[in-house]
């Protein structure tokens, strides 16, 4: 019988992962275009053809808004900033609420908040981590104005069951698409399936610029309204002949043209490289599938799955032992991944903390230390932050699910056979857990 590493036993593997490292010679290509033509930004804040940017900028635009199939495609310089101008061009602002999800990153939910509207979390579906329809429609109430889904893990939204909410109660549906690039539904691509979608850039995720991201939609008027507020609107309403001043406090979201010029080749590389990730998570599931505690990833009927991680579930009925337990064995039989060695193995429990257990929602203070938006003259809810109002979240989070990023390429089939036998000899030899305290979260 193997030792187990955590208890003093020889790792399953020394050798770190290999980086996932996107960017090539065309990225340096086109940054020395770039910067040989001295147009780093063509940007003006005022109303001016160079309001809409400089040539790269515009170009990865109309390339993203032909992928993804939309009229479309805004730059800025990260998802946040374009969650940011989806919900400022709703109108949404005080005394309204947004329906959101509890488990994400923080952004989706701090939205509303940006424009003192009031974030009301709707629970999650325990197979797809997007929100639960049932859940959405139980929060609606007469003051809500938007919902903001995620396609968490890269697994789109129920589209047709929530955008028939909608429309029933006349709601916009902002669809954070940050994890899901590439991936679709029903013949549709995510971004399109709500009625503005918000990609992210970021350095981790599938393809980048270090920072950046697009918003796409088909509506002309959210779309002109998503610019302004993009590129200080306040200073350019006027000339623009813009009459609906709602919301139009504008801000410095603005890509620049480096940024663009490699997104542009990202972009070509997308298709390959969200193949490689799907065929590593199938080899995966497949071997996985022998643990009988370990439920790989469900997919729905008519929908792909981009894979930004890997998220499965874990039955401690079953094992004999908790989750926490065994995934920490299992992290301590792996080594860590090139660039992002600081990180620890890339495998946790998890994935984020239901967000309304952070401070600011339990003690209901943003703005102000009065409790504004929370409470105050223009709000006539009473929005509950308190832990259980999403126990499926809860569940998934402090119990069952646990995520990993070791199915990014360049990992190999021999890499992930390192991986396997990890998760195999803690499975095989777990009765040496029971003397492992378990980590709390």
């Amino acid at each position: 019988m193997s030792v187990l590493a955590i208890n003093g036993g020889t790792k399953v593997r020394e050798k770190p992962f290999p980086a996932y490292s996107v960017i090539g010679e065309e990225e340096k290509q086109a940054v020395m275009e770039v910067l040989d033509s001295g147009v780093l930004s063509r940007y003006l804040g005022c109303w001016h053809d160079d309001f809409y940017g400089g040539p790269k900028v515009r170009q990865l635009e109309k390339e993203w808004a032909d992928y993804v199939g939309v009229k479309h495609a805004i730059t800025v310089n990260s998802c946040t900033s374009g969650l940011y101008c989806a919900v400022g061009a709703t109108g949404v602002g005080p005394g309204d609420e947004v329906i959101v999800s509890p488990y994400t990153m923080s952004a989706s939910a701090v939205a509303p908040l940006i424009y003192n509207a009031v974030p009301v979390f709707a629970d999650i579906e325990p197979d797809y981590y997007c929100l639960d329809p049932a859940s959405v429609e139980a929060c609606i109430t007469e003051r809500t104005r938007v919902i903001i889904v995620v396609d968490l893990f890269g697994h789109p939204f129920d589209h047709e069951a929530i955008m028939s909410i909608a429309r029933k109660h006349n709601l916009i549906v902002i669809e954070d698409c940050a994890q899901a690039p590439g991936a679709g539904a029903n013949g549709r691509m995510t971004g399109t399936l709500g009625d503005i979608g918000v990609f992210s850039l970021n350095y981790h995720k599938h393809i980048h610029t270090g920072e950046g991201g697009v918003i796409v939609t088909d509506d002309d008027a959210l779309a002109e309204r998503m610019r302004l507020i993009r590129n200080h609107a306040e200073a350019v309403v006027e000339a623009k002949g813009v009459t609906d001043l709602n919301n139009m406090i504008g801000f410095n979201y603005r890509m620049t043209e480096i940024e663009a010029a490699i997104g542009s080749c990202q972009l070509r590389k997308l298709d390959g490289l969200l193949s490689d990730r799907q065929q590593n998570c199938a080899h995966l599931n497949e071997r996985l599938n022998a643990i009988p505690a370990i439920t790989p990833p469900d997919i729905r009927d008519g929908c792909t799955h981009s894979f930004y991680v890997h998220a499965l579930k874990f039955d401690s009925e079953i094992a004999g032992v908790s989750r926490d337990d065994y995934i920490n064995a299992v992290r301590a039989e792996l080594p860590v991944t090139e660039l992002r060695e600081k990180e620890g193995v890339l495998l946790a429990c998890g994935y984020a903390r239901p967000l309304y257990l952070q401070p600011m929602y339990q003690k209901k203070i943003a703005y102000g230390p009065d409790g504004f938006p929370f409470v105050g003259p223009h709000y006539t809810g009473k929005v509950n932050y308190e832990r259980g109002i999403c126990p499926v979240a809860e569940r998934m989070h402090f119990q069952e699910l646990f995520t990993h990023e070791l199915m990014r390429p360049p990992i190999t089939s021999e890499d992930i056979d390192d991986i396997i036998e990890a998760f195999t000899k803690v499975w095989e030899n777990r009765n040496e857990l029971t003397s492992v305290p378990t980590v709390s979260t």
